[in-house]
């Protein structure tokens, strides 16, 4: 059972160096912690909007989203694209890389806790077969 616990561990500690050390994985969740940019980040997820229209999604006033949309894209959970015609206006849209990376990260630690659950589970039984 520790070794199966050692490789799990591993398995995490392997998912968490998303990056060199782990700090792209770090980012990307320090971006996703706060509420107004995590809400920013459901209604892109529908459909790509310029920033006036996340700010009144969020209700947060648009300085305010401007700092909050540069977080994003600093994290690369956002993209922006400028009109030909008007390079004023910017539509945001949610990059679906970053999404995966998380995922693959959630993914790997609930791997990491179905193994240790399926540890635990065989030791129980063997300690109540004798």
């Amino acid at each position: 059972m520790a070794g199966d616990a050692v490789a799990a561990g591993d398995a995490v500690a392997g998912a968490a160096s998303a990056g060199a050390d782990g700090s792209e994985l770090a980012v990307l969740l320090q971006a996703l912690a706060d509420p107004a940019r995590l809400r920013v980040v459901e209604v892109l997820s529908r459909s790509p909007r310029r920033a006036g229209d996340l700010a009144a999604a969020a209700g947060v006033p648009a300085p305010t989203m401007s700092k909050h949309l540069r977080v994003l894209l600093a994290a690369g959970i956002v993209t922006d694209e400028r009109s030909a015609r008007d390079a004023r206006v910017r539509v945001f849209r949610l990059r679906r890389e970053s999404v995966v990376a998380v995922r693959a990260w959630l993914d790997q630690v609930q791997a990491h806790w179905d193994e240790q659950l399926k540890a635990f589970k065989a030791h129980v039984e063997r300690e109540g077969a004798r």
